[in-house]
């Protein structure tokens, strides 16, 4: 169990110290990194930690997805709690060490509605429903791991951010903007992005139970 908690603290570090990094260079060099990069950066990071961990502890990375495997059926409820932790306490450490390298960055890449919450509340839900649908679709059990998985996970995280990132912050994940908006202090919108994704993860499990072939069927 140390090894798997060891596992979503270190991959969800990972995300969100490459993620807001990421924001944070593209806001201090004037936009070199680029919308699309940034994008990127997090698909490509939680595709790195699906293939690298996914074998340890299913690289849940995300509190929401993790509940969400709990409803599946997928996941043992007894140590939902601790993968949480375990996560928040990976992204709280991230923007911690960014906070160290760029003291005078006010907002750590935090994510904000960019408009209205009740808009960055309605994309944040829908983004992370499709988001656990896909998942739930290509993962093995409450594991994350192989080449489909990866790919397909990875990509769909990066193509959400494309095109949503400018609306809500595409953050579909509360341990993301939990570490940025408490060492920053950005904490009049992290709301929208503890509950909305969660509500989201939860309505993938209802479609996924949906449309779903019974496994007794060919």
């Amino acid at each position: 169990m140390l090894r798997k908690l060891f596992s979503e603290g270190f991959g969800t570090f990972c995300l969100v110290f490459a993620g807001t990094g990421a924001i944070i260079s593209n806001d201090a060099s004037n936009g070199a990194v680029t919308h699309v990069g940034i994008a990127l950066t997090f698909g490509l990071m939680v595709m790195a930690m699906i293939y690298t961990l996914g074998e340890v502890s299913g690289a849940h990375l995300n509190p929401a997805v993790t509940l969400a495997f709990c409803a599946a059926r997928r996941f043992p409820a007894r140590d939902a709690l601790p993968y949480i932790a375990a996560q928040c306490g990976g992204a709280l450490l991230a923007s911690v060490v960014l906070r160290m390298l760029f003291p005078l960055d006010k907002v750590l890449g935090a994510t904000h509605p960019s408009f209205s919450s009740l808009q960055s509340f309605a994309f944040e839900v829908i983004l992370t429903l499709i988001l656990m649908f896909v998942i739930l679709s290509v993962s093995q059990g409450a594991k994350e791991k192989g080449i489909t998985a990866g790919l397909v996970v990875g990509a769909v995280i990066g193509l959400e951010a494309l095109f949503a990132g400018p609306i809500s912050g595409a953050s579909m994940n509360p341990a993301r903007s939990l570490g940025p908006a408490i060492v920053s202090g950005q904490l009049q919108h992290l709301w929208i992005y503890l509950l909305a994704p969660t509500a989201g993860a939860l309505l993938g499990v209802a479609a996924f139970e949906i449309v779903r072939v019974p496994q007794t069927q060919s």
